[in-house]
C-alpha cells in the first residue's frame, strides 16, 4: 500500500539540487531582498538590464507594490512613500481566515502591479513566466497580516487564466520561499479548486507540472481525495467519475492520487469504472496520521463575492 505524504507542502530549493551533479543555475540576480528578508533566487528572471544590469549582486524589491532597484538608497525612499504600505493591496479582497486574505487581481486593471509581481516570481519558477502577457489573467495574492500590525505582506500567489480552453483553474502558484513548509501552498490550491466549483468547472492546475509542483499538488489531491471518499457514507465504493465529480478534480488527477495512495481496487465494476475501496483509504489515513482538514473554509470567502465572468459570460 502507498503512503500519504506529510501535510506540508513545503518545497525545497532546486539550488540544492546542484551539489548532486546538476547543471549550475546561471543566475542574473545573486540575491534578493523583499522588504527585510534577504534570500537566494533560484533562476534567473527578466528585469530589463537598462534598468538593473546584466549580472546584480543585490536586487531590493518593495514588498508591497514588487518595484525595484539594484541602488539602495533609492529603493529606501520608495518604501517610505509606497502607498500600498498603508492601504491594502489591489484589487478586490475574496477570502480572510485567521491571519491570512486572498485577493482577487485583475492583470489588466492593475498591469504595472502584475507585470512586477511576475518578474520577481519568475525568479523562483523555472519555465513559466506571465510577464509578457498580464492582461489575460487575474492574480490571487495570498495576504499576511501579522498580529498587532497594521501592515499587510503578499507571500505568494497564483495566476489562473481568465478564458482557459483547457478549463485549467491555476496558471503558475508560488509560495515566496521564506514562507514555504508551512502548508500555505494548499491554501492556494484550495482557492482555485473552489473558484472551480463557483464556476461549475471541473478544472486542475496547468500541465505538464514542475517536479516540485507536482509533489505539492500530490498531497493536496490525495487528502482531497480521501476527505471526498471517507465523507461520502452512503457508498461503500465509489468509481473514479463520483470522485472527481464530488472533487471538482480532473478524472486523471484524480487516479494520480489514488495510484500514489495505493487504493485502487483489483475488480472493475461492470461500466468499467475503477472501484477505490473506502475501508483501504481510512486504514491508509489512520497509519500515516494524516490531517483531513480542509485548507480553506467556506466561511472565510466574503458573501458578496462572486466568481469573475469570462469571455462567454460565465462565472
Amino acid at each position: 500500500m502507498g503512503s500519504l505524504p506529510p501535510t506540508a507542502n513545503g518545497l525545497a530549493s532546486p539550488l540544492a539540487a546542484q551539489r548532486n551533479n546538476e547543471k549550475p543555475i546561471d543566475l542574473n540576480i545573486r540575491k534578493v531582498v523583499l522588504g527585510d528578508v534577504l534570500f537566494d533566487p533560484w533562476y534567473p528572471s527578466f528585469y530589463p538590464e537598462e534598468l538593473v544590469g546584466r549580472e546584480v549582486e543585490r536586487l531590493n524589491v518593495c514588498q508591497w507594490c514588487f518595484k525595484y532597484s539594484k541602488d539602495l538608497m533609492p529603493y529606501l525612499a520608495h518604501i517610505k512613500s509606497c502607498p500600498g504600505k498603508h492601504t491594502p493591496p489591489p484589487g478586490r479582497e475574496i477570502y480572510s481566515r485567521d491571519l491570512h486574505a486572498i485577493y482577487e487581481v485583475d492583470g489588466e486593471e492593475h498591469q504595472l502591479f502584475a507585470q512586477n509581481l511576475s518578474l520577481f516570481a519568475k525568479l523562483f519558477l523555472d519555465n513559466k513566466s506571465i510577464f509578457f502577457d498580464v492582461t489575460s489573467f487575474n492574480y490571487y495574492l495570498l495576504v499576511h497580516t501579522p498580529p498587532l500590525c497594521t501592515s499587510t505582506q503578499i507571500i505568494g500567489f497564483f495566476s489562473k487564466e481568465k478564458m482557459s480552453w483547457d478549463n485549467n483553474n491555476l496558471a503558475c502558484i508560488l509560495v515566496f520561499p521564506p514562507w514555504q513548509r508551512k502548508g500555505l501552498g494548499k491554501v492556494l490550491m484550495g482557492v482555485s479548486y473552489e473558484l472551480s466549483r463557483r464556476e461549475n468547472r471541473i478544472g486542475g492546475p496547468e500541465k505538464p507540472l514542475s517536479e516540485l509542483g507536482r509533489k505539492g499538488y500530490m498531497q493536496f489531491w490525495q487528502a482531497r481525495v480521501a476527505r471526498t471518499v471517507l465523507g461520502l457514507k452512503a457508498k461503500s465504493t465509489l468509481s473514479v467519475a463520483e470522485i472527481a465529480e464530488n472533487c471538482w478534480m480532473l478524472p486523471e488527477d484524480v487516479v494520480a492520487a489514488l495510484r500514489e495512495m495505493g487504493v485502487l481496487g483489483p475488480k472493475k465494476r461492470a461500466d468499467g469504472g475503477v472501484v477505490i475501496s473506502k475501508a483501504r483509504v481510512r486504514e491508509l489515513i489512520v497509519k500515516n496520521g494524516a490531517d483531513l482538514l480542509p485548507p480553506v473554509s467556506e466561511e472565510g470567502f466574503l458573501e458578496a463575492w462572486e466568481p469573475p465572468e469570462d469571455e462567454e459570460g460565465r462565472g
